[in-house]
C-alpha cells in the first residue's frame, strides 16, 4: 500500500509541473530517496502510465489517457443532478469545466430550454483568458502559475473585449478572487455571456458555469444569480467529496 501511495504522488506531482519532470525534481518535490524512486517509475513505465523521454526526463504515459476520459464521463454524469437544478432554477445553459494542461475544458453540460440558447460541445477545450470557466479555474492557483500559463497561450483576442494582457488578467483574477464568481462579457463571442463560479473544497480543480445571451444575462441578473451559481457548486463538490470517499469496512 505504501508502494501504491508513493506511486499516485509521484503521478500528481509530473502532472502539477506540467506532466514532465526529471528524477532529481520528483526526489526534491517528493521527499523520496532517488532508488526508491526510480523502481516506482519504472514499474509505471512498464505498464504504460509512465513514459521515459530520449532526455532521459520522464513525462504521464498514454493509459492515462482512457482513465481520465473515464473519469470524465463519471463526474459528467453525478454533475449532471447539480447542473439541471442550475437550469430549473436559472434558465440558462449549465457548463461543468476543468483545467486540462493549458486549456479548460468542458466535461459535462445541461442545456437551456429557450429556443435561443447557449451550447458548448462536451470536451471541446478552450483558452482559459477569455472563458469565463477558465478564469474561475485559474483563479484557483497561485497567481504566478495562472499567469505563467496565460503567458505560455498567448491570449489571443477573440473579440474586442477579450482581456489580452497579463497584467490586466491579473486583475481579473483579484477580481475573480474578492467576489466569489468570474465572468466572460462577450469576451469568447460578441453577444453571449457567461456566470463562472470556483468549485472550492472538491476532489480536482473545477469550475461551474451558466451561459446566455447578454439580453436574458443582464448585470441584475449575474448579481441575482451568482448565489445562486456558488450554492450548486458548494453541493457539487460536497457529492463528489462523498461519493470519492472510501466506504466504512464492513462490521465484522
Amino acid at each position: 500500500m505504501q508502494s501504491l501511495d508513493r506511486a499516485f504522488a509521484l503521478l500528481e506531482i509530473m502532472a502539477d509541473t506540467g506532466g514532465e519532470i526529471s528524477l532529481s525534481q520528483l526526489a526534491e518535490s517528493s521527499g523520496l530517496p532517488l532508488p526508491t524512486i526510480h523502481r516506482i517509475t519504472r514499474t509505471l513505465v512498464d505498464n504504460g502510465y509512465v513514459r521515459q523521454l530520449p532526455s532521459r526526463r520522464y513525462a504521464l504515459g498514454p493509459r492515462l489517457i482512457g482513465l481520465g476520459e473515464s473519469a470524465s464521463r463519471m463526474l459528467g454524469t453525478w454533475a449532471r443532478p447539480h447542473l439541471t437544478q442550475l437550469v430549473e432554477d436559472l434558465g440558462e445553459t449549465a457548463n461543468l469545466a476543468m483545467l486540462d494542461g493549458d486549456k479548460a475544458v468542458y466535461v459535462a453540460q445541461v442545456p437551456s430550454q429557450h429556443a435561443m440558447r447557449m451550447f458548448t460541445e462536451v470536451g471541446r477545450r478552450v483558452l482559459p483568458h477569455s472563458a469565463g470557466v477558465g478564469k474561475a479555474l485559474l483563479a484557483q492557483l497561485p497567481e504566478n502559475e495562472a499567469l505563467a500559463t496565460v503567458r505560455r497561450t498567448g491570449m489571443p483576442a477573440a473579440t474586442e473585449r477579450t482581456i489580452s494582457t497579463p497584467e490586466s488578467f491579473a486583475a481579473e483574477l483579484s477580481r475573480v478572487r474578492e467576489r466569489g464568481y468570474a465572468v466572460d462579457d462577450g469576451e469568447q463571442e460578441v453577444g453571449v455571456r457567461c456566470l463562472a463560479v470556483p468549485v472550492l473544497g472538491g476532489p480536482a480543480r473545477m469550475a461551474v458555469s451558466i451561459s446566455g445571451p447578454e439580453s436574458r444575462m443582464s448585470w441584475a441578473f449575474i448579481a441575482e444569480a451568482a448565489p445562486v451559481v456558488q450554492r450548486v457548486a458548494a453541493d457539487l463538490a460536497a457529492d463528489l467529496n462523498r461519493r470519492s470517499r472510501p466506504s466504512a469496512a464492513p462490521e465484522s
